[in-house]
């Protein structure tokens, strides 16, 4: 497989575009020729209307939360589905029965739009709205509801927005109704232990531990009614080695890592280099092993990733 550049020219795009009308001239989404189109219907979106089949058959999500927005709606899928870098299949956490027999190819950080036009999509969901051309690319190749999914809001707004623009706000509604009970059982029990811990989600980049709340963990910090670090509200919010004691009143914390080898090794050494800080390892949530780890594919809003959270973090509270 040809993994292509976001930059590449769009003399690809029109060969594309091509490549799509002569297939789709060729056959129906049925695969018999000359059979009634495909009912559309059109819709509002960030980039204006869209029209989109309201049957779709073989829909792919351009990143990897798409693909679990249009399994947990119960869109069947295309058999292949895109995977960031590093990655060959699927988390854990993901509908499986809808993944069973899907292939994959790795479409990020670097697109690949021949893998996506060699999917045949009769629908595409592109949650990588930020990146414009992106947006013009993939709706010359299938019909695509393109959103940006990325914009520091809570992707749960998103994600109804989107399940009502496919025409599937039951399934959501479904998700959201499974997940609040969820939340309700973990509520209870956490009241019933007296547990109720300062937390923060703290990870390490640029030589410097980043507090910032952003993505999952917090909305589900905030969910739970747990107090969430006074430190991590702050704009852009990090601290060097020299300052991690304005850690000291954190009960609790998280961070994410990349499942496998290389992502071992990498918390691996995050862990050696912060334990060079006698006041790093003297921090209560260091000393007790409260600094626990989970799937960085969490982070990024989407049903399954979000409600993973969710018991990964009920679990680390509760044992």
């Amino acid at each position: 497989m040809t993994t292509t550049s976001r930059r590449r020219p769009a003399a690809l795009a029109l060969a594309l575009v091509a490549g799509l009308a002569l297939a789709a001239c060729s056959a129906t989404a049925d695969g018999a020729t000359g059979g009634a189109p495909a009912a559309t219907r059109t819709v509002d979106s960030e980039f204006g209307e869209v029209e989109l089949p309201t049957d779709p058959q073989a829909a792919l999500g351009f990143y990897t939360t798409d693909v679990d927005i249009l399994a947990t709606l119960g869109i069947p899928l295309a058999s292949s589905q895109p995977v960031r870098d590093g990655y060959t299949g699927f988390p854990a956490f993901f509908p499986q029965d809808a993944l069973a027999d899907v292939d994959t190819f790795v479409n990020f950080p670097e697109y690949s739009y021949e893998a996506v036009m060699a999917a045949a999509p009769d629908l595409i969901l592109n949650g990588l709205g930020y990146d414009e051309e992106a947006v013009q690319r993939l709706a010359e190749i299938a019909p695509t509801y393109s959103v940006n999914a990325f914009d520091g809001a809570d992707w749960r707004d998103k994600f109804r927005t989107t399940a009502a623009a496919l025409g599937r706000t039951e399934q959501a509604d479904a998700w959201f109704a499974r997940y609040d009970a969820r939340v309700a059982e973990v509520r209870a029990e956490l009241d019933a232990r007296d547990i109720h811990p300062r937390v923060a989600a703290i990870g390490w980049w640029s030589d410097q531990l980043q507090l910032s709340c952003y993505g999952v963990p917090c909305l589900v910090f905030a969910d739970l009614g747990l107090d969430i670090t006074p430190l991590a509200l702050q704009e852009g919010a990090a601290l060097s080695l020299e300052q991690v004691d304005q850690l000291a009143d954190v009960d609790v914390a998280v961070r994410s890592y990349a499942p496998g080898p290389a992502g071992e090794s990498a918390d691996a050494e995050t862990l050696r280099t912060l334990a060079t800080s006698q006041v790093w390892s003297s921090l209560p949530f260091v000393a007790e092993d409260r600094y626990f780890r989970y799937d960085l594919e969490m982070d990024y809003g989407s049903p399954s990733g979000h409600a993973a959270f969710l018991e990964f973090l009920a679990d680390s509270l509760l044992g």
